[in-house]
């Protein structure tokens, strides 16, 4: 699978859904979204961390830069959407470990996944709330004796990543960093309309419902500048 360096970040740059799982499954990967944000604020340590394992595109800044840099059939794979594909491609065969959010929201995730991947290997699960070094063991030691196949953990960047570089190191496994995906699941929390989705909108539509994310969206306009002066 092909992959350009955007900002320094190694984005990889699949043709579909299956070639990106695929691929992580054989290598036992840490799959890493990679979006405008990612790509306009890289530090060395955030570079570091995605190019030792798989960033992907999931938001449409990052596809239009691969575009750009000459990779015409990528496509944009929303995170919230790649973990289902996953389950769906694997609950049959793999078992599961989820890690994230509140315990309620958890709970509510793991009850649904039930009623909708019959017969799916969850073998444990947490909330997101790791207070202490001993409850940090304790994760890593549960992790070892549960052996799961692949990992997902909803706790926010850089939580999440650094916590799954932890689980890595210990226990070798596909993992996946989620953000707020299982509140989205449940219904917690409404995604956008499906129009705003397929036109790349999506994150005009958080704004207009939370205008208090202006200051953290005016990082989109300089990423269009940038995709459209420096790319």
């Amino acid at each position: 699978m092909d992959y350009k360096l955007l900002n320094g970040i190694k984005t990889f740059a699949p043709g579909s859904r299956e070639e990106l799982i695929e691929y992580a499954i054989k290598r036992q990967s840490i799959l890493i979204a990679v979006n405008a944000e990612k790509i306009l604020y890289a530090s060395n340590e955030s570079r570091q961390f995605i190019n030792k394992n798989v960033g992907y595109p999931d938001g449409f800044g990052a596809v239009q830069i691969l575009k750009k840099k000459g990779i015409k059939n990528v496509v944009k794979i929303p995170g919230c959407e790649l973990w289902l594909q996953i389950i769906k491609t694997y609950y049959k065969t793999k078992s599961f470990y989820l890690i994230g959010s509140k315990q309620h929201i958890i709970a509510a995730t793991v009850k649904q996944l039930k009623k909708d991947f019959e017969g799916i290997d969850i073998c444990n699960y947490r909330n997101g709330y790791i207070k202490t070094e001993e409850e940090q063991q304790s994760l890593i030691e549960d992790i070892k004796k549960h052996k799961p196949d692949i990992v997902f953990v909803a706790m926010g960047s850089p939580k999440q990543e650094l916590l799954m570089e932890l689980l890595q190191k210990e226990h070798q496994a596909v993992y996946q960093g989620l953000g707020g995906s299982f509140d989205v699941y449940v219904g917690a929390v409404k995604r956008a309309p499906k129009w705003w989705v397929d036109n790349n909108l999506e994150w005009a539509n958080r704004l207009i419902k939370q205008p208090s994310r202006i200051k953290r969206q005016i990082h989109l306009i300089r990423f269009a500048l940038n995709l459209v002066l420096k790319y």
